[in-house]
């Protein structure tokens, strides 16, 4: 396999879409020091600009309750109360953050019915009463104007429910999640026309057309398109998230077997059904199955590097899930490395998949051509002219079941103004690897703060000089990369 690639050639932009969001657990849990220690860390070093979760409107959070006489039980009335809303807005203003806030869960004393879902007890059934609902909306948007400003409010994204075409996350109709809609984004234009509103935040890029057409035909407002996708969709999605039934029917190595490129090519039909309008991957991940080793190890690590390179072009946002292994969907679950969603443990070590966030972090915003000769591999590489110099990502990907091997290859760089300095950082099963090291602690379930310490630093890429010819201005070298390993690549001239 041989790359070749003009540094002194015009590229193309590349705008870091994939920092416009990052997901995290329920709401609630934002309200804790350690996730806002670890927020403001990925802020810092990933560049995530926005935060959604699910839960803003749950029980937990006391935004709208029944209020009732004590010891007669006889009902005030219900009253609304935004201080923990306030407290985890606030939060995230002062770290240079703003919320992608999602419209969810129900109220229970809004709610016509009891189906809950996740360990937090989110409702998931419609309102009552959708005028109710709506009066619901536009006091927390007129509440967070009058806190926050317009100014600010109108930079927002304001996301309609989780996922309502899946019967685990709304017990209701399509028709009655467009009610929904028509509710909520009637009661936050209500507020102020700038404020945006959008949807269908669907899982399996679905109802993007039916969307579309539903606003078009009641002449409503649609500032945004967002959906979900996994490699990993089908045939979990089919199962209703019931993974009990999914193992039942062998589905595991079902899911194993989905294509690589296969998020390329979701991407690329819901870009063609969105038109022109703004689409946002409200979620992604590299699984939709939460415990799956690969969460902790390289692989994420590739596969992020190989989707967020194909999908450039394609989507104004794509928001990786989660943040944390602060999580609590189906309770925190035990140990340290259990294959959580999370870019970082619940302790905050840093896994694979942070790792290559943050390398690609570090990458400009002008993308070179590569031009590739060789078939068959699995090997390819992402070049982004960065400052005076070059960062190369090459990326040896291929999903969980199929053949894989180390790649080498040749990389030549032509029209360099000078003389250029070459440094290499590894993620790979050797290198950047805490999991491994955990693994040779004996497995701690609650390291103490000296093997995190450990563990935070078996996690960062080491930078090494790397081996290279220069002639007439080209500079060629051989490379290396393991299976399901990443290489970055640094050159600077003087």
């Amino acid at each position: 396999m041989r790359f070749s690639i003009d540094a002194a050639q015009k590229g193309t932009p590349f705008p870091h879409y994939w920092e416009l969001c990052v997901g995290s657990c329920h709401a609630y849990t934002a309200l804790r020091a350690d996730w806002q220690a670890q927020m403001k860390r990925t802020h810092n070093e990933l560049g995530f600009q926005y935060v959604r979760f699910h839960g803003l409107l749950c029980d937990g959070m006391s935004v709208c309750v029944e209020q009732k006489k004590p010891f007669t039980n006889e009902s005030l009335g219900i009253v609304y109360n935004f201080i923990n809303i306030d407290r985890i807005f606030d939060f995230l203003l002062s770290i240079g953050m703003k919320p992608f806030v999602e419209l969810g869960f129900m109220p229970s004393v809004l709610a016509n019915g009891t189906a809950t879902c996740f360990h937090y007890r989110g409702n998931v059934c419609p309102p009552k009463d959708y005028a109710e609902w709506g009066r619901l909306i536009r006091a927390l948007a007129e509440h967070l104007v009058g806190r926050y400003g317009l100014d600010e409010l109108r930079q927002w994204y304001f996301e309609v429910w989780n996922e309502p075409n899946l019967p685990y996350f709304w017990a209701g109709t399509q028709a009655e999640y467009f009610a929904l809609y028509a509710a909520s984004a009637r009661a936050i234009k209500a507020v102020d026309a700038g404020l945006r509103v959008g949807g269908p935040a669907t899982s399996i890029n679905a109802w993007i057309p039916d969307m579309l057409a539903y606003c078009e035909q009641n002449g409503l407002p649609l500032d945004f398109l967002s959906t979900h996708h996994y490699p990993t969709d089908d045939p979990l999605w089919r199962f209703g998230l019931d993974v009990s039934d999914l193992l039942a029917d062998g589905g595991l190595e079902k899911m194993a077997a989905h294509t690589r490129g296969v998020l390329r090519e979701m991407t690329e039909k819901a870009r063609g059904e969105a038109g022109a309008m703004t689409l946002i991957y409200t979620e992604w991940n590299i699984s939709a199955i939460c415990g799956e080793a690969i969460h902790d190890e390289s692989y994420a690590a590739a596969m992020l590097a190989k989707v967020l390179a194909d999908n450039d072009g394609l989507v104004q946002g794509y928001s990786y899930w989660t943040l944390s292994d602060i999580f609590e969907e189906n309770a925190q679950l035990p140990g340290v490395f259990h294959g959580g969603y999370g870019l970082l443990t619940a302790d905050g070590i840093p896994k694979p998949g942070y790792r290559m966030l943050q390398l690609l972090h570090e990458l400009g915003e002008e993308r070179l051509p590569v031009i590739s000769s060789g078939e068959g591999s699995t090997l390819e590489l992402l070049a982004v002219r960065n400052g005076s110099g070059l960062r190369l990502i090459a990326y040896n990907y291929q999903v969980p079941g199929a053949p894989v091997k180390a790649e080498t290859c040749g990389i030549a760089v032509h029209g360099l103004p000078g003389e250029a300095r070459v440094r290499a950082a590894r993620i790979d099963e050797a290198h950047a690897n805490p999991k491994a090291a955990w693994v040779k602690m004996g497995m701690p379930p609650y390291p103490n703060h000296e093997q995190i310490e450990a563990l935070e630093a078996a996690s960062a890429p080491r930078w090494e000089p790397l081996a290279c010819s220069r002639s007439a201005g080209t500079l060629t070298l051989t490379l290396t990369v393991p299976p399901q390993g990443v290489c970055a690549l640094d050159m600077h001239w003087k």
